[in-house]
């Protein structure tokens, strides 16, 4: 019988909700040449990054997000 871990004071019920948004059920394909390839080979192997998915997914979102947080509409 395995059990929930629980937060005191925490709704299981939003624990659950939360997790279930957090879930990736999008997938997008992305290619690199060989040059693109090597640099980020290089880059993963000077800085030690073990999860590239992260690492790509962190470097897009940042993009992203400063892109849409500077050029938001105004008014005037």
């Amino acid at each position: 019988m395995s059990r929930k871990k629980t937060i005191p004071g925490v709704d299981p019920e939003y624990l659950d909700k939360q997790r279930q948004m957090l879930l990736r059920r999008n997938r997008y394909v992305l290619l690199f040449n060989d040059s693109e390839m090597a640099a980020i080979q290089e880059y993963c192997s000077r800085f030690k990054v073990h999860s590239k998915s992260a690492l790509f997914r962190e470097a897009i979102m940042t993009k992203i997000l400063t892109e849409l947080e500077e050029n938001h509409p105004t008014l005037f």
